[in-house]
């Protein structure tokens, strides 16, 4: 293992949009005086049909027996971020994407949610891809699976093959980060299963298996992002193109609401997992049990259960005729999958991210940080606390380099392993002060160049920019067509950081979309939550493990 799991670890934030810890639904006017307020955290795959349920629920003015009118509050979050944000409850009806979390949260101390438990919609797993790379690779006629997609991935020369040379020089892929999302565990548990040829549910044993390992390996040779949503995933990967990422892991319903008919389900040959949703009660006793029925009970009605529908996940009330978007012009077919894995074990859940820490592929790093004079204050002491969480979060066997740039840019850290040199690296950082110029252009140059100097096939290429302010002081680069393929060149995956409002947009969102990464704009108050989901995005240490 690369790094020490540990259970209840505090877990990254979801990203919508902005990074925040949980996207919460509620309505502007707020509950009635005398309503039961209803708390509820679902996964967040099915916020698409929550955002648009929950409101309309709470404009029904439903009414429990003694006559209290039943007020929704929703929290969206993933199943392995929910596992931390129920450590002691809080909510009163939980909606995760399977029954295992709930057991995973039981395992660590919390058995409230296990005992009523209801499904209110279905969805399966499958792999999301772009209908041109689909259609190049023999779909609709030639059946795909897991283990196709970790042969693309680890063989360029087949890729260049099936796609002719015009929808990039790889294969990339993305699927969620394992210890914060049911969709990353369920893509690793679903290879398992494929790798073994099994439909039961494979055991932690089987995990250890040689060709588990190299099956698991030959997948995550070609995943180029781990999002730490599933919504999220297919939002990005919707707004971008194939050269971003040619198929993601996503649930069927994703696919079908971000893709647009372009992006189409395909149903693993092997088999796949099927999310059904269950919406578990609190069995704490307390006033809020009856009205968390009556909202469970709502879900499964037909007005709710046809808004579901509507934005692509399958229905469970058998009353609900399926059409649009559920049909062939999405991708999607309804007699799919034909072959359903049985649901995983706690163990397994635990043991399969495990082998995900040894099986992705180490992280090359440059991390540039502002540190000009307009960074003095808050700004430079947020900045380096949520730097060094970052450092902390990365793996043993991870390089990282680090250039501070004001006057000059300065390389503080030449690509060191972190497992070696963690506690070093956390005292370079902290030492840092803001003065000085801003040589933005010429810290990105160089750091390009550091990653030229340093890359390997055995590694991800991955630069971080953070800055405040626009160039200042730059005189060996500017920000132009030779910049740009210089980073491109160095086969790295960018991240920028408009930290404040002085800084330039513009520049630095062209440069992250144009190097296949994600712009953020940041403040004193997120720059720690837009770091830890550039962890990760990197697959740092996060999440339910052992």
């Amino acid at each position: 293992m690369k790094f020490k799991n540990f259970r209840g670890i505090g877990l990254l934030v979801g990203l919508l949009g902005l990074v925040t810890l949980a996207c919460s639904i509620t309505d502007n006017g707020g509950p009635p005086r005398n309503a039961v307020v209803v708390n509820v955290i679902a996964n967040m795959s099915l916020q698409p049909w929550l955002e648009t349920a929950v409101p309309a629920f709470n404009d029904s003015q439903t009414e429990t027996g003694d006559g209290k009118p039943v007020y929704i509050q929703l929290t969206s979050a993933e199943s392995g971020q929910a596992v931390s944000e129920l450590a002691t409850g809080g909510y009163d009806l939980w909606i995760p994407d399977e029954a295992v979390w709930v057991n995973v949260l039981a395992d660590q101390g919390n058995s409230i949610y296990q005992g009523d438990c209801a499904s209110v919609a279905e969805s399966p797993l499958v792999i999301g891809m772009w209908r041109d790379v689909a259609q190049a690779l023999g779909w609709p006629g030639l059946p795909l699976g897991w283990l196709d997609m970790g042969s693309l991935a680890a063989d360029p020369a087949a890729w260049d093959y099936y796609s002719g040379g015009e929808l990039g020089d790889s294969f990339r892929l993305g699927h969620t980060h394992p210890g914060l999302s049911g969709t990353g565990t369920s893509t690793l548990l679903a290879l398992v299963q494929a790798a073994q040829s099994k439909t039961e549910a494979v055991t932690a044993n089987d995990i250890q298996q040689p060709i588990v390992q190299a099956s698991v390996g030959a997948f995550e040779s070609g995943v180029a992002w781990f999002s730490n949503s599933t919504d999220t995933l297919g939002a990005t990967m919707g707004a971008r193109d194939v050269s971003y990422l040619g198929a993601a892991v996503m649930y069927e319903s994703t696919a079908v609401y971000y893709g647009n008919g372009n992006i189409i389900p395909l149903y693993p040959l092997e088999g796949t997992f099927v999310a059904d949703f269950p919406a578990c009660i609190n069995q704490a006793p307390n006033a809020q049990q009856e009205a968390a029925q009556i909202f469970r009970d709502y879900l499964l009605g037909d007005e709710a259960q046809g808004t579901a529908v509507s934005v692509g996940l399958r229905p469970v009330n058998n009353n609900i005729t399926v059409g649009f978007p559920l049909d062939e012009s999405n991708g999607v077919d309804l007699s799919q999958p034909a072959i359903i894995f049985n649901n995983p074990s706690v163990e397994t859940v635990y043991a399969v991210q495990e082998l995900w820490q040894s099986a992705r592929k180490d992280v090359n790093l440059v991390m540039l940080l502002d540190t000009s004079g307009s960074m003095r204050g808050n700004k430079i002491d947020n900045m380096l606390q949520a730097a060094v969480q970052f450092v902390g979060q990365m793996g043993d066997d991870d390089y990282i380099s680090i250039i501070a740039f004001s006057t000059e840019p300065q390389i503080i850290i030449n690509h060191v392993p972190i497992g070696e040199t963690r506690s070093k690296v956390i005292n370079e950082i902290q030492a840092l002060h803001a003065s000085g110029d801003t040589t933005l252009f010429d810290a990105i140059g160089d750091g390009a160049a550091l990653l030229g100097k340093t890359t390997s096939v055995d590694t991800a290429n991955a630069l971080v920019v953070l800055t405040d302010g626009e160039d200042t002081r730059s005189y060996r680069y500017r920000f132009d067509d030779t910049l740009i393929n210089a980073v491109i060149n160095a086969n790295a995956t960018v991240f920028t950081i408009a930290y404040g409002s002085n800084a330039d947009d513009d520049i630095l969102s062209a440069l992250a979309t144009q190097a296949n990464g994600n712009f953020y704009e940041g403040d004193e108050a997120s720059i720690d939550a837009i770091y830890e989901e550039m962890s990760a995005a990197f697959g740092g240490s996060a999440g339910v493990g052992r």
